[in-house]
């Protein structure tokens, strides 16, 4: 019996680590949310926009179709940040290294220009969020990075331009990193909030210092975890995690 205990306690100590990405759904502030975390040391993230014959691929199930094609799946993945009306991104967007759009530092209309906006960098073994200018000066070497705006949290501050008391109430999405860049929690609310709402889950509740918005009303989400996959219209760029596809899949 003692020996079979100690069998059962080596395979326990010997099973696989957990899956890629762990997603959830919480409550925080009177208000629900989806969340996923993933550890940017260990799992594959990365940027998607378009295929190898340049073409958008708008929607989570055209993205894992050309995956499963290479024997890998799609563990989660969310909108990564703002574009035009061709889906082309509205600020710096980073592929594999090749950039197909500009950093851009200056004001604007809209979430984006609503300054300071910011960089999502993704780099060998690490993930940051970068606020616009300090990414301008420190010039990191990203192989994936999208750019997006407003900023929710700067260096364990909201961004100045929230306001408590807003009436300005929508579905959101964006992203948080931690100091070492390891831990990259993706977050979508469940229910309509306002930006310091928003910005207050990832500093108050999830402990990020720095934290990014993606976008508003069209943010979606695939996490299979949580029996979730939206669909709705075409989406620009996507952020999303591989793995290796189990047979069957």
């Amino acid at each position: 019996m003692i020996r079979r205990a100690a069998l059962l306690l080596a395979a326990l100590w010997a099973a696989p680590a957990a899956g890629a990405v762990d997603c959830s759904d919480v409550a925080y502030g009177g208000n629900r949310y989806s969340i996923c975390e993933v550890d940017a040391s260990q799992e594959q993230l990365r940027l998607f926009l378009r295929d190898g014959e340049g073409q958008v691929y708008g929607h989570f199930s055209t993205l894992d179709g050309a995956l499963a094609e290479d024997g890998k799946t799609l563990a989660f993945a969310t909108n990564a940040g703002m574009y035009h009306s061709d889906r082309s991104p509205v600020g710096l967007y980073v592929e594999d290294g090749d950039q197909e759009m500009r950093l851009v530092t200056n004001a604007g209309p809209g979430n984006f220009g609503l300054l300071p906006n910011g960089v999502f960098c993704i780099r060998e073994g690490r993930a940051d969020v970068f606020e616009t200018l300090a990414f301008e000066k420190s010039a990191p070497s990203c192989a994936h990075a999208t750019q997006s705006g407003p900023m929710l949290v700067i260096d364990g501050e909201l961004h100045p331009r929230f306001l408590p008391d807003s009436d300005s109430y929508y579905v959101r999405n964006g992203v948080g990193t931690s100091a070492d860049g390891s831990r990259v929690v993706f977050a979508i609310s469940r229910n309509a909030v306002t930006f310091h709402q928003f910005g207050s889950l990832f500093r108050d509740h999830l402990k990020l210092p720095n934290a990014l918005y993606f976008d508003g009303n069209i943010s979606r989400l695939h996490a299979p975890q949580l029996g979730r996959s939206d669909a709705g219209f075409m989406m620009g760029p996507v952020v999303g995690v591989i793995e290796d596809a189990q047979p069957g899949e």
